[in-house]
């Protein structure tokens, strides 16, 4: 019997289906439009954007210091010294200057560039995005001799600016709460913000950033927290990036200057590791992609360098070709400039398209480096040989490559012995888990999915790529048999239309769009996954862009009385699950502790760790690329000091195994 449906009237479309969003009901309509997404980086970006508003008085010489406060009810608190937002009558909106700043749209001071010369908060919606995102925002106003302030839900203000107080100070406070019904995540997390307000310290010397996280105190009572201030600027910046790695040159090459109106600020210097290391910033905004900026930089390195090593005949000796890349192998860089009326590409602010800033960079770094060679044979002298050693490297790398890829291309036939495939064939659904050790490897085999779970086991630790050539890394079989079980194959570096030479990553044949990391929740397994994220971060960076890479969170206890038992992942559930399943008498609730994934059998891992309704996974982002690098360098590093502090500063935050 054939089941027959009602066709409805298709709807009129008429005017009358056309909507209009008025003020700050667009944003609220789409907000990922107006910061990115809703998740934590959404989140997080509400934050940058009241920073960005007091970087910016200090970027015009009003502000020096900035506080920014992490509440313990998750709000937050963005402090400055500046001059304050207007908060006078505006003609043409009938209002306060300050309620048209937090309500309107492309409102503000930034189009303006008498008011501010350079900004990172072109496009006016900031703050006032801020304001329609969160449940409630505050904002105080210290002007004039008096104290300021309004309210607003949602981002309706909820009175008329009123005036509270008197004061000698002066400056802007804004306070808010993320709207939880926005936002898939509302807990900030102090690392991120930390990172960041790191970053604009060492990207504008001389401004004190204050942050403090009254979630988190010591016995004391003493709130966390930390000061972010820099003298030598960039120069500092590269120092710390570059604090675990051995450097080839007593201190950095550090330029300030300007060229055209274009204010330009370089520091640079080797080391050696194999890595290349540049990171761009333009009105602090940080200019993942590159562009003019980096573009001028690179095309002055490799011109400058080219002649003095062809002067010197150090590169006719060696007879070796050099490639543009290959003046770049050990290179930690930070390129900052400050753009008046700067031309990204698009929103989201990546990439830089002003033709003149690359010729600006191109001067000063062409001249400042070649002054340094020509004041430092000894150093530059050093610079050239590890060149040299760069390009012998580097071919051996492309034949290792290509030797891999050779496996690679022919196909199935030939994915490694070890690997258990999965039947279904289309990558956005197949999953593939690189499980520690043999024996968690069979047991992943028997309680997986066969249709779309893979399995590669993986024997011991993994080279560490942080320390090894290039061509190295290709002839370590664990490493091999990871590329070829992903189908993916190396390109050979290509230039972009700005000059940014980048090596492709081809992911046309890739075989899974979900790459899962499994190992013990103990001190080795915690090793074998950083090893293989620093592998994924330097050779692979494209899988963790494109959000490829999980890492999978089994379970650290099984409390069970009786026939009740109960997985749990912290010792906040754990305690839960004892007084719950106890009820009252936790002593009569039996707790085992998951030291291995040897010790659960396929059910229980099947239900715990690879079950899709019932697993938890954790997706690998990339935040800041700078900090990434940072601390890739010192957890891999053979620097011990630092990796030691390092783990005594986060311990209380992380899961010891004792």
């Amino acid at each position: 019997m054939s089941e027959i449906q009602e066709k409805k009237a298709p709807a009129a479309y008429s005017a009358d289906s056309i909507q209009v969003l008025e003020g700050l009901e667009a944003v609220r309509k789409r907000p990922a439009m107006y910061i990115g997404d809703i998740g934590i980086k959404g989140l997080h970006h509400l934050v940058w954007e009241v920073v960005d508003n007091s970087i910016d008085e200090a970027l015009a010489g009003y502000c020096d210091t900035i506080d920014v406060t992490i509440n313990e009810d998750n709000s937050i608190v963005v402090r400055d010294n500046g001059r304050g937002i207007p908060v006078d009558f505006h003609q043409k909106e009938g209002r306060s200057a300050l309620e048209v700043v937090m309500t309107v749209l492309h409102a503000g001071g930034k189009f303006d560039k008498d008011t501010y010369k350079v900004s990172g908060g072109l496009h006016g919606v900031g703050v006032s995005c801020v304001n329609a995102l969160s449940n409630l925002l505050r904002v105080t106003v210290y002007k004039n001799g008096h104290v300021y302030q309004q309210e607003y839900e949602r981002g309706a203000p909820l009175y008329a600016v009123k005036q509270i107080g008197d004061t000698e100070r002066s400056g802007t406070q804004v306070e808010f709460w993320p709207d939880d019904t926005i936002f898939t995540e509302t807990v900030y997390r102090y690392e991120t913000i930390a990172t960041r307000l790191r970053e604009l310290a060492y990207l504008n010397k001389g401004i004190r950033i204050n942050l403090t996280d009254l979630r988190e105190k010591d016995d004391d009572g003493t709130a966390r927290g930390e000061t972010f201030f820099s003298e030598g600027g960039l120069a500092e910046f590269v120092q710390y990036i570059d604090g675990e790695r051995n450097v080839l040159m007593p201190r950095p090459i550090h330029v300030v200057s300007e060229r055209g109106g274009t204010p330009v600020e370089v520091a640079l210097q080797y080391n050696d590791s194999y890595q290349e290391h540049i990171f761009s910033y333009v009105n602090n905004i940080n200019t993942h992609e590159g562009g003019t900026h980096v573009a001028g930089f690179r095309s002055a390195l490799t011109r400058t360098l080219k002649a003095y090593a062809d002067k010197s005949g150090m590169l006719e000796k060696a007879k070796v070709e050099i490639q543009g890349d290959d003046f770049r192998e050990g290179l930690t860089a930070v390129i900052s400039v400050k753009v008046a009326e700067p031309q990204f590409e698009g929103q989201t602010k990546t990439k830089l398209g002003n033709n003149e800033v690359s010729g600006a960079v191109n001067q000063v770094v062409g001249e400042i480096l070649n002054q340094y060679l020509e004041e430092n044979p000894k150093e530059a002298r050093v610079i050239v040989e590890k060149v040299i050693l760069a390009a012998k490297a580097r071919i051996a790398a492309r034949k290792a490559r290509e030797m891999v890829q050779r496996k690679t291309v022919l196909g199935s036939n030939s994915l490694p012995g070890k690997l258990a495939d999965c039947s279904e064939s289309n990558p956005e659904a197949c999953e593939l888990y690189l499980v520690e050790g043999d024996s968690a490897g069979g047991t992943a085999k028997q309680g997986r999915d066969r249709r779309f779970q893979a399995i590669l086991p993986l024997r011991g630790k993994i080279m560490n790529v942080e320390k090894a050539q290039e061509h190295r890394i290709y002839e370590n079989e664990e490493i091999r048999n990871m590329i070829t079980a992903l189908g993916v194959t190396f390109g050979e570096k290509t230039a972009d239309d700005d000059g940014t030479e980048t090596r492709a990553l081809n992911l046309e044949k890739l075989r899974y769009h979900k790459v899962i990391i499994m190992t013990d929740a103990d001190i080795d397994g915690s090793h074998i996954r950083t090893l293989i994220l620093t592998f994924f971060f330097r050779y692979m960076r494209e899988l963790v862009d494109k959000g490829y890479i999980y890492i999978a969170l089994p379970p650290l206890y099984l409390v069970k009385r009786g026939k009740e038992e109960r997985y749990c992942w912290t010792e906040q559930e754990r305690a839960q699950a004892q007084e719950e399943l106890g009820k009252g008498r936790p002593e009569t609730v039996n707790v085992q502790r998951y030291k291995g994934l040897g010790e659960m059998n396929a059910e229980q891992l099947w239900t715990t760790t690879m079950q899709p309704e019932t697993r938890s996974l954790k997706q690998v982002t990339v935040e800041s690329a700078a900090e990434a690098d940072h601390l890739f360098s010192m957890l891999m590093g053979d620097e011990v000091a630092p990796r030691r502090e390092f783990i005594e500063r986060n311990a209380k935050y992380a899961k010891l195994d004792v």
